[in-house]
């Protein structure tokens, strides 16, 4: 099947100063509502007119893409603080006390929806099809699991994993149900499987074997999305190396997880990080099953300069050796405010950028 959007964005777009600076004042939730919607009206206004088909709020009413998570469920402590070290994308690396997004100290229990207010909002103002983005299962035992802590309540990563996993299916099945065209997973811990480092601290640090731990994580996405396909819905998963304040954490190739990735999980499009070198080669694609899609990540949304179409339209030729064009998307490598803070560029250079993918698309598909 060929692709139905050729061109896209990952899902989360930079805050105004306005609302970071209401965010931070504490405002008061009514006025900061008011903000919240204001903004995302603009934002899906833009996204329409610079030609999109496929439409997200920007995600600009979370503090980070995995927070509607923490908001919907009892057992999580966001109190803590910790030194997490990242790779700065102009070179060098920064360690720096960064406050991680939680710790869970007691067993995990939802109370409400995750994206229910999202989508309302989403539903009266869209221009289009609408795009809503959730975390992955995975990521959470792999933060939020503090030893000494967590332990007592789950004794093994695993454990609470499948805790999380009806949580996250629910979220889904619900989405599907009320008509959401876009489903997509934002699955950042499959790039541990790929770096050497990370893959030493996943044996190392965590206990467990990590090709082991792979499959684990695939069979976790895959109940997630088990029995929730619809006709018309897209089911997705970005891949991600990392993204806050324009760094990165992880590098490397998709080779070691490609054969299995690509088989197994049971979705209808990979978004897939391909901006810089530490990204690999296009050889992996190979692996992907014919008739899925894949949107290449090929423009920057970490660096404020803008790339060159030409490029661009190379890079996309070239990926065409693996998978057929018609199975081909385009957009920036990941969202530009993974956190709410967001990446080190202006909201005009972002707005240049996605015009560029936009543009780009039209020049090769003939639609975006």
């Amino acid at each position: 099947m060929a692709a139905r959007y050729r061109a896209e964005h990952v899902g989360s777009l930079l805050r105004p100063q306005e609302l970071l600076q209401a965010r931070s004042n504490g405002g008061e939730r009514q006025k900061l509502k008011a903000l919240e919607d204001k903004h995302s009206q603009h934002v899906l206004q833009r996204q329409k007119d610079l030609g999109f088909k496929i439409f997200t709020d920007g995600e600009l009413r979370r503090l980070n893409f995995m927070s509607d998570f923490n908001e919907a469920v009892e057992g999580i402590d966001e109190s803590d603080n910790l030194l997490r070290s990242w790779q700065a994308s102009t070179g060098g690396s920064s360690s720096q006390p960064s406050r991680v997004p939680g710790i869970v100290v007691g067993k995990i229990q939802q109370t409400r929806r995750l994206t229910q207010h999202e989508l309302d909002f989403m539903k009266q103002h869209s221009p289009g099809d609408i795009k809503i983005t959730l975390p992955t299962a995975n990521q959470f035992p792999a933060i939020y699991y503090k030893r000494g802590i967590s332990d007592k309540i789950y004794p093994t990563h695993s454990a609470l994993l499948w805790d999380i996993v009806p949580v996250i299916r629910t979220e889904i099945r619900a989405l599907v149900n009320e008509g959401v065209q876009y489903v997509q997973i934002d699955a950042p811990r499959y790039s541990y499987y790929i770096d050497p480092k990370w893959r030493g601290y996943i044996k190392n640090e965590i206990g467990l074997d990590p090709d082991q731990a792979l499959d684990e994580a695939i069979r976790a996405d895959n109940a997630c999305l088990e029995g929730v396909k619809r006709d018309g819905v897209i089911l997705a998963i970005h891949l991600c190396r990392g993204n806050n304040r324009s760094q990165w954490y992880a590098e490397g190739g998709y080779d070691a997880i490609a054969e299995k990735l690509f088989a197994q999980l049971q979705v209808d499009a990979f978004l897939l990080e391909y901006e810089s070198a530490r990204s690999g080669t296009f050889e992996p694609l190979r692996f992907v099953p014919r008739g899925k899609t894949v949107v290449l990540g090929l423009v920057s949304s970490k660096l404020p300069e803008l790339e060159s179409q030409e490029q661009l339209k190379r890079r996309i030729d070239e990926a065409s050796k693996y998978v057929p064009l018609e199975n081909l998307a385009i957009s920036p490598q990941c969202g530009f405010a993974s956190t709410m803070e967001g990446n080190l560029l202006t909201e005009d250079e972002q707005w240049r950028k996605l015009k560029l993918v936009v543009d780009t698309a039209k020049d090769i598909w003939g639609q975006a």
